[in-house]
């Protein structure tokens, strides 16, 4: 993408300057899994990740220490799971960043994966602060799609789209506070990703890519992968200092003063027992997230005679699982999974059901 003249010059004197990533994208997009593929290609550069969550239980950080990826070091992975990073600005984004700027070794790039629920630009304007805006500069904002889920309508704004999915999913409408979060982390978008492209027609994704870039009102770069497979260079490096540009990325909440609610969604923490077979404990997983429309689940669980744990991952009722790393002896033989969804979940009969093994 090629700066507008009015931002070149800070620009180029930003380039002395730790430069910042943002990663976005809706709940389940591929995020964190776009960040271990940075994170194996980083080539000996010093990479710091900061992962934003909502919920208590850090599972894309723990994801991310499991990687095993050569020279990544714990300390290097930095959660933050106090609330929505673009509600939080002051109490934990800023020290994380003063923090990490202060090291011994300090990065040479950070790069921050928000929450899925969070809108960008009240973080994008954090770097104009005094004490972090001449140490920092938003390199780029990065949306990570689901390709499959847009190509379905689950975020469409064509009225005809809509009406054609409406039976399918009545939660379809222009006003949904899902479709906001959605549009508004296009709008903030240098570069966005289609992702899970395998799970797509070429018809699907030449639609898809249409209508992001009918809904982004500036020339983005778009591109199309699979399981986040991208490399870094293409990532990394597109110096549009964000935070002086902040006009040309509008927000459905820009007349609001930036205000910013989560009173729509809800998580909790599920614990979960030890659990048979991986492929039955998925398969169940996916009936209950159909049954109660549960929007995410995420986390981690043991299954016997393996010594390994299982990560799960769910898109409504899409899960991917693996086994990542092994489990400690002396730990119990338990896991948790985060669910999240629209207010109003019915958190004992959901409990009551993944208790069944």
């Amino acid at each position: 993408m090629t700066a507008s003249p009015s931002s070149r010059p800070a620009t180029r004197a930003a380039r002395a300057k730790v430069p910042v990533t943002v990663i976005t994208g809706f709940l389940g997009a591929g995020k964190t899994t776009l960040l271990r593929h940075v994170l194996a290609q980083a080539r000996g550069r010093r990479i710091a990740i900061v992962v934003n969550e909502f919920g208590t239980l850090g599972i894309d950080g723990e994801t991310l220490r499991a990687c095993g990826v050569e020279g990544c070091r714990d300390d290097d992975i930095v959660e933050l799971t106090n609330g929505c990073l673009c509600c939080t600005v002051a109490d934990d984004f800023l020290p994380t960043m003063e923090a990490l700027l202060d090291r011994a070794d300090p990065p040479e790039h950070i790069v921050i994966e928000t929450s899925g629920l969070a809108l960008p630009k009240p973080l994008l304007k954090a770097f104009g602060w005094p004490t972090v805006r001449t140490r920092m500069t938003v390199d780029g904002v990065v949306t990570v799609v689901d390709g499959p889920a847009v190509a379905a309508g689950r975020f469409a704004d064509d009225p005809d789209e809509i009406a054609r999915q409406r039976q399918a999913d009545p939660s379809l409408d222009h006003d949904n506070p899902l479709a906001e979060v959605y549009e508004d982390q296009l709008l903030s978008a240098d570069m966005v990703i289609i992702n899970k492209t395998d799970l797509m027609t070429p018809d699907q994704i030449t639609m898809v890519e249409r209508e992001i870039r009918a809904e982004i009102p500036r020339a983005v770069k778009v591109i199309h992968t699979v399981d986040g497979q991208v490399d870094p260079v293409v990532l990394l490096g597109m110096d549009a200092a964000a935070e002086d540009d902040l006009a040309a990325r509008p927000s459905h909440h820009d007349a609001e003063g930036g205000e910013h609610e989560h009173d729509d969604f809800e998580s909790f923490v599920a614990p979960i027992p030890e659990q048979d077979s991986a492929d039955a404990f998925v398969t169940h997983l996916a009936h209950v997230a159909e049954k109660y429309d549960i929007l995410r689940m995420k986390g981690f669980a043991a299954v016997r005679g393996k010594p390994m744990r299982l990560a799960v991952q769910g898109v409504g009722s899409r899960f991917r699982h693996q086994f990542d790393r092994p489990l400690s002896q002396d730990a119990p033989r338990t896991g948790n999974l985060v669910i999240i969804g629209q207010k109003g979940l019915p958190r004992a009969a959901i409990e009551a059901d993944l208790q069944r093994t």
